[in-house]
């Protein structure tokens, strides 16, 4: 049985005979199938397994402005990166789009390249983090595999094509959805074959061919050849419903996002740029970095790196990413969604603990990472390394809040020693609470910077006062600034929903002012209150005093502020003063 013989083009009478075959030289006699006499009817092949009503990306209209703004949430400077990769990538979802909806495109240019892509740049600079960011804000299925765990005839009994059936397992089967996927490949540059180098080198370039064919367009088999796991599966699936379902992806829209560290094709470009400024008049090529060396690179300095002409030219575009210096370590650690801190808040908030970081503590560690030379990837072992003591001995002493500054990093043995002796001294809490305030003072002010992306994406005007509410989610509790937002979002709209109830139930047609909505926010935030009790309260201490109103006056529209329902005595008297008498 080949691949132009599949399976589904058999009779299920012999792939019933072909499995018991299989299954008694496996298992012996031990093993039987028992089939249903009687097959169902069959039934023409359906087109797809995808779930009806569903269409893949029909709605994408992300413009490569919006989602470098998305990526500068997360990554520092990289702004070529982000301005390449945003482009190239909106750029294909949008015509994916544009073809699905008018029918042009794609499917009707012979010969249509894709814009796979290839980043170059020194390992730790977030490569993968950028990748997997757009990946999660775009809504597409993503697979992410190592090059390096490819061989030209598979592994585990696999091959390349594995990724694409893995996109489709991202995808929860449907196969239109992974058919506009995105599959990254990192560690790219070890299937490099070198020169003159044979053995190893000859299942590098082997792992460059079978990866051709996907890159470009071609069809893939959902079902393994001569696997009998799928053939049990495809029977099954036939005596149930009695239909051969679609089991083929095509790989047109799949975008290829490939990465490598490339740490000696400087070499090669340096050799290159050498010999065309051999001369009098030639400039020394010594001095220049590796980093500004990458963006010199040219098609044939990947072929003389290693790679095929054929396979060079299936990604068409190229990626190039900065080292990262000490004070971009510093400045990731500063941005407000950076996963390294909010990792380590969560890993304390498990034992009930709060901590913050002092900005002199973030720049001992930003110190630290940047001598391991490992970009980013340095920070997490500089702050576990730093932290490892304080988060084996604080979970024992039931210390609620604990400030990470500089002077715990340096004498971490000393520091927690006096945690232990005193644990809750005032020292700590007031340590604790002006290293807050100076977090929230910060995360407000990023807030503000960007109120007017946050505030159009989710439809909450952003005032001085709820930036500051954005904060105070923010470092109260372990989120994203988005989630922060969202939360606030939440509770605004609770509070319109609570105008909505008394005017349903109670038949008074309120309408809470901004500073009323800002106060009852405040509510959810600071009390954990509800909007059942808020309700209730507000019932308590106004409805008679509403009612007596509308009795009397015949006006059901109110107007409460902030000072409406602090002081609802007051406002209640002023209001009967004015409408009645």
């Amino acid at each position: 049985m080949n691949n132009k013989n599949s399976i589904l083009a058999q009779d299920p009478k012999k792939i019933e005979k072909e499995l018991s075959e299989f299954l008694n030289q496996k298992f012996g006699n031990n093993v039987k199938i028992i089939t249903p006499s009687v097959l169902p009817k069959e039934e023409p092949v359906s087109g797809s397994d995808s779930p009806k009503g569903k269409k893949a990306l029909v709605n994408f209209n992300i413009k490569p402005e919006e989602l470098i703004a998305y990526l500068d949430q997360y990554v520092v400077r990289q702004s070529k990166a982000k301005s390449v990769l945003a482009t190239k990538i909106c750029t294909h979802f949008n015509r994916i789009r544009h073809s699905q909806i008018t029918g042009e495109g794609v499917s009707k240019i012979t010969g249509n390249i894709k814009s796979n892509i290839l980043m170059l740049g020194p390992t730790g600079i977030g490569k993968t983090y950028l990748v997997k960011l757009i990946a999660k804000k775009i809504g597409v299925p993503f697979v992410k595999a190592d090059a390096t765990k490819f061989s030209e005839t598979g592994y585990v009994g696999g091959d390349v094509e594995d990724l694409i059936r893995d996109l489709v397992k991202e995808a929860d089967d449907d196969i239109e959805l992974a058919e506009c996927g995105i599959i990254y490949l990192d560690e790219i540059d070890k299937i490099a074959a070198s020169p003159n180098v044979i053995g190893a080198q000859v299942s590098r370039t082997g792992v460059q061919r079978a990866l051709l064919k996907p890159m470009e367009e071609t069809d893939v088999d959902l079902k393994v050849p001569h696997d009998p796991v799928s053939m049990m599966q495809e029977l099954e699936s036939f005596q149930r419903t009695g239909k051969r379902s679609r089991k083929k992806v095509n790989t047109a829209n799949i975008l290829f996002i490939l990465s490598g560290a490339f740490s000696d094709l400087s070499d090669v470009i340096r050799r290159r740029l050498s010999k065309q400024s051999i001369g009098f008049g030639s400039k020394l090529l010594t001095s220049e970095t590796a980093g500004g060396l990458l963006n010199r690179t040219q098609s044939q300095d990947l072929v003389d790196f290693g790679f095929e002409s054929e396979f060079i030219g299936r990604v068409p575009v190229r990626c190039i990413l900065e080292p990262l210096s000490e004070t971009d370590l510093y400045t990731i650690l500063k941005m407000p969604n950076n996963p390294v801190i909010l990792s380590k808040r969560m890993d304390f908030a498990a034992y009930g603990i709060r901590i913050v970081f002092t900005d002199n503590a973030l720049k001992q560690l930003a110190h630290t990472a940047f001598q391991e030379k490992t970009g980013a990837r340095g920070l997490v072992s500089a702050i576990e390394e730093a932290l490892l003591v304080f988060e084996e001995k604080l979970p024992s002493i039931h210390v609620p809040v604990f400030t990470v500054s500089k002077t715990a990093l340096e004498n971490p043995d000393l520091h927690l020693k006096e945690l232990v002796s005193d644990p809750g001294s005032d020292r700590w809490n007031k340590q604790y609470e002006k290293a807050f305030f100076d977090h929230k003072e910060y995360i407000s002010d990023y807030v503000k910077k960007n109120w007017k992306t946050f505030s159009i994406k989710h439809g909450l005007t952003l005032s001085q006062i709820r930036c500051n509410m954005v904060a105070q989610c923010f470092c109260k509790h372990v989120m994203e600034i988005e989630d922060a937002i969202k939360k606030i979002k939440t509770f605004h709209d609770s509070v319109k929903e609570i105008e909505v109830e008394v005017s349903k139930s109670y038949d008074l047609n309120i309408v809470f002012e901004e500073d009323a909505i800002d106060f009852l926010i405040e509510q959810f935030i600071d009390h954990n209150a509800t909007g059942e009790e808020i309700l209730s309260k507000i019932y308590e201490t106004h409805y008679d005093g509403l009612n007596l109103v509308r009795e009397r006056s015949g006006n059901n529209r109110f107007f409460l502020s902030k000072k409406a329902l602090t002081d609802h005595e007051t406002y209640l008297n002023d209001l009967i003063r004015k409408e009645i008498t």
